[in-house]
């Protein structure tokens, strides 16, 4: 079928500057304030104050703050005001020469290292492992007993010592980014590899550089001061923060005041760094996690919608909950960024059936297979709804929803190696599952992960338990995955697409696999899939999803046979199973339109051809045309009589 282009919900980067989304975080608008406060009062020090750094007031020694001198003296009548800000002028110079030498060096040889390989890449990784052997404080103090007095000498030492760290991370991201697609793609371009380093591989690493920045820095900080404390950094009578530290210390017991304006900023600006550095991380994170759906002023609700969420009435067609299905969802709504992306879904799973949800990219399926899990991505929220699943509403209850996990439900997802944590075994981590589910000592929890990697079809198990993720092939990496779902005897499994990343031969493999441990176990299956195959071969039962609505549902025989839905209809005619040789095969014309851009009527109606003013002037809702069938389609009845679908 036709794939648009339009990327599914919670998986687009948010576009936002980093910037900004740095500033919408409480830590990091105040962290980085502090610095830019801290920066232009040190520069214009001479605009600020009254008084010099050397300036003496005898009358005044050891005062508290006053009217003149604002945040009092030190022990030669000295301005603490004055002499913090111009103190402050060698920290940052420090931190500006160490951080400087760190980035150069650790960018450069971390991005050569990882994107080079090779010799270039074992020559850097030894000397950044001799670098890290060395003591770094005592090589500083070395450099100072060389050149005594000379700061700029011990911080750009400190500098190149720190470096390791930065090359080690950068290096270990390079190594995965070079092999992305879109870096190959680059290369068969032409692109050179400064090219390919610069435009393709560093923006992807920016926010690492500034967090690994962030933290560095405020270890300089620290070090700056501590010489100064020591009387190796800035001489005396010349103002630093260490020397401000060491004159408190000696004053302490005349002046405890002393202590508040010479540490006091020093402690904030150390801390605004780290947090600096943690805001920078969360806000990269948000970029990669929140979909970019909307901005929230652009969010506009449909009509009929009312602005906000609605409870469940008659008027969507929704049918009464089965009491005796194993999962009912009813009426589910899910926002991710204040953006509605999945509206008024709702299915029922009995023990032992197989549910399969059906759909273009970007129609909502994984994101209501999440929801149903309480994880919807990119920080969204269910709106509106019920997930009762054992007699529990699940969507109202976190604790719930925590408690059924692993146990009661298990989710697969399409992509193994998200599922497995890359420093642990295969074994391990199934020994961890079987463990927090079934209270087994480790003897106990060995036997049972031998048996669930046994239950997947997967030889030598015992060998296999003692593999990292790494090491083993997509189909195999999926049975683990499976193997992981099942340690906690669910009564439902939801897969969500857990074949799309494996080839053919895999997928045939990865599908008798599921029936058979259905068969075997006798758990409910909801897979999410858009293939039309998968769909055949293993659901009783299929819910086709578009634009974050359910537009039909019925028994997969009824809709292979005559589906009720022009949406449906297509979905099969451009299934390539059906395909005739020497024919083109058929395809949906447009894409899924963008939360933001879903119309008012009928979501499917500008992709239709027997759309009319009906589908385009008001929301449509489920009907029931003929027994257990819905669709959302005003011109049902006439497609039930017809016995067939465009």
């Amino acid at each position: 079928m036709k794939q648009p282009t339009t990327p599914s919900a919670g998986r687009a980067p948010n576009r936002r500057p980093l910037i900004r989304r740095l500033l919408g975080r409480p830590a990091g608008a105040l962290s980085l304030g502090w610095l830019v406060l801290l920066t232009v009062a040190t520069l214009a020090a001479p605009l600020i104050t009254a008084h010099g750094p050397l300036d003496q007031d005898l009358g005044h020694v050891l005062s508290g703050p006053t009217a003149d001198h604002l945040l009092g003296t030190d022990n030669l009548g000295r301005d603490l005001l004055s002499r913090l800000l111009f103190g402050g002028r060698s920290t940052l110079l420090a931190v500006g020469e160490a951080l400087a030498v760190f980035l150069v060096i650790g960018v450069t040889l971390g991005l050569a290292s990882g994107f080079l390989g090779g010799w270039a890449d074992w020559l850097t990784v030894r000397t950044a492992d001799l670098l890290f052997a060395l003591p770094g404080i005592v090589i500083v103090l070395v450099v100072l007993s060389l050149f005594p007095g000379n700061l700029h000498a011990a911080m750009i030492t400190f500098g190149v010592l720190g470096s390791p760290g930065m090359i080690r991370i950068l290096r270990s991201q390079t190594l995965g980014i070079r092999e992305e697609l879109y870096v190959a793609a680059a290369k068969v371009a032409g692109l050179t590899r400064l090219q390919i380093l610069r435009r393709h591989i560093l923006p992807r690493l920016t926010s690492t550089v500034i967090v690994q920045a962030a933290l560095f820095a405020a270890i300089v900080v620290t070090i700056q001061a501590g010489l100064g404390f020591l009387g190796l950094g800035a001489q005396p009578p010349a103002p630093s923060w260490g020397g401000l530290v060491a004159d408190a210390s000696q004053a302490l017991d005349r002046a405890p005041w002393m202590l508040v304006p010479s540490g006091v900023p020093l402690v904030l600006t150390v801390l605004a760094l780290g947090l600096l550095g943690d805001a920078v991380r969360d806000a990269a994170v948000q970029g990669w996690s929140v979909s970019q759906l909307a901005t929230p002023t652009a969010a506009q609700p449909a009509a009929g919608d009312g602005g906000g969420p609605r409870t469940a009435t008659a008027t969507n067609g929704t049918r009464p909950a089965d009491p005796s299905a194993l999962l009912s969802v009813r009426d589910l709504s899910v926002e991710i960024g204040g953006v509605p992306v999945v509206q008024e879904v709702s299915f029922d799973i009995s023990a032992g059936e197989t549910l399969g949800v059906v759909g273009e990219s970007g129609c909502g399926k994984s994101v209501t297979s999440l929801g149903i899990l309480g994880l919807v991505p990119g920080g969204g929220r269910i709106t509106q709804g019920r997930v009762v699943f054992g007699g529990t509403d699940l969507a109202g209850s976190p604790d719930a929803r925590t408690k059924v996990r692993g146990t009661g439900i298990a989710y697969v997802s399409q992509e193994p190696m998200v599922a497995l944590d890359p420093t642990f075994t295969v074994g391990r981590q199934l020994a961890e599952a079987v463990r927090r589910h079934e209270n087994r000592g480790r003897g106990a929890a060995h036997s049972r992960v031998t048996e669930l990697l046994g239950m997947v079809n997967i030889p030598d198990p015992a060998a296999v338990a003692r593999r990292y993720p790494h090491q083993l092939s997509g189909g195999m990496a999926q049975r683990v995955a499976i193997a992981l779902a099942l340690a906690g005897r669910p009564k439902l499994l939801i897969a969500d697409e857990p074949t799309t990343a494996l080839d053919v031969t895999v997928q045939g493999e990865i599908l008798a696999l599921l029936r058979d441990l259905q068969a075997e176990t006798g758990m409910a299956v909801l897979i999410v899939t858009h293939d039309w195959g998968v769909v055949a071969d293993l659901c009783h039962r299929a819910v086709v999803m578009y634009a974050g609505q359910v537009v039909e549902e019925a028994d997969v025989e009824e809709m292979f046979a005559q589906p009720l839905h022009p949406y449906s209809a297509g979905l099969l005619a451009a299934n390539p199973h059906r395909a005739r040789a020497g024919e083109p095969l058929p395809t949906i014309p447009g894409s899924v339109p963008a939360p933001r851009d879903w119309p008012a009527g009928c979501r499917f109606a500008p992709r239709c051809a027997l759309a009319d003013d009906r589908c385009t002037t008001q929301p449509v809702t489920l009907t029931e045309p003929a027994p257990d069938r819905l669709t959302r389609c005003v011109r049902s009845q006439q497609l039930l009589a017809e016995g067939t679908t465009p």
